[in-house]
């Protein structure tokens, strides 16, 4: 099967975004891990004088888990789906959030060097044609030092984990994706994850985009191993492919 991309991405997730909220809700502990990895972000408490970045916000739920862990903060959420937005938009939200419609990849001609705190980025960097140039565009809009969190589907190294993501997918996902009429959309979910990094590649990616003092850490539940936040701040100097692994 080959992997959606770009403006065929985006339209399938279009055309789910319908009953994108209610398939998600199946999975146990979903909005609970996305709270869990904002916060890994180690923001100040309230979040107040922050400006923070969604980055490919979906229907919401990484914008509502990043307003839990910053509610005074300043958020701009993005995406690439005009379908997920308009479900996110239709939620209440207080006036410090805001949405925008645009690729991911297009962040630095809308926003310029240093204009975002922090960046939280869930279930994206596998779905992106070049996740390295995303990695610089992000690092390029954070101020020095700002922090990345990075909440994904990043399989550990260990074949049970990788099993047990094959067995959820083939059991739950794919199927409800076929009643939903997303067949398309979760079969490329389920390979696309097959296919990225493991946890450990994308935290070795993230140095050697610059950024440092890099953590991966799991979520629990049937998820661990299966789902990561992989952690990281803007180095201020350029990239050292020595602390590469």
């Amino acid at each position: 099967m080959t992997l959606l991309r770009d403006a065929e991405l985006a339209a399938a997730f279009d055309h789910a975004a319908a009953g994108y909220d209610r398939l998600v809700a199946l999975n146990p502990g979903y909005h609970a891990h996305l709270r869990r990895s904002a916060r890994r972000l180690g923001l100040p408490a309230h979040g107040s004088g922050l400006r923070l970045l969604d980055l490919g916000c979906g229907t919401g739920a990484s914008t509502a888990a990043l307003l839990r862990a910053a509610p005074e903060a300043e958020i701009v959420a993005v995406d690439a789906s005009v379908g997920m937005l308009e479900r996110a938009t239709a939620k209440r939200w207080p006036p410090r959030v805001r949405f925008v419609h645009t690729p991911a990849e297009r962040l630095s001609a809308t926003w310029g060097a240093g204009s975002f705190d922090a960046v939280f980025a869930a279930y994206l960097f596998r779905n992106v044609t070049d996740p390295d140039a995303l990695l610089a565009t992000v690092r390029g809009v954070l101020v020095p030092h700002g922090r990345l969190a990075v909440h994904d589907y990043l399989l550990s190294g260990n074949p049970l984990h990788r099993a047990v993501w094959t067995a959820v997918c083939r059991t739950v996902v794919q199927p409800a994706g076929t009643l939903a009429g997303d067949r398309a959309l979760y079969r490329h979910l389920r390979r696309s994850v097959a296919v990225f990094d493991t946890a450990d590649a994308f935290s070795d990616r993230m140095r050697r985009a610059g950024f440092g003092q890099v953590r991966v850490l799991p979520v629990p539940g049937w998820q661990t191993g299966v789902v990561h936040t992989v952690v990281g701040s803007a180095a201020t100097l350029a990239p050292d492919l020595r602390a590469v692994r």
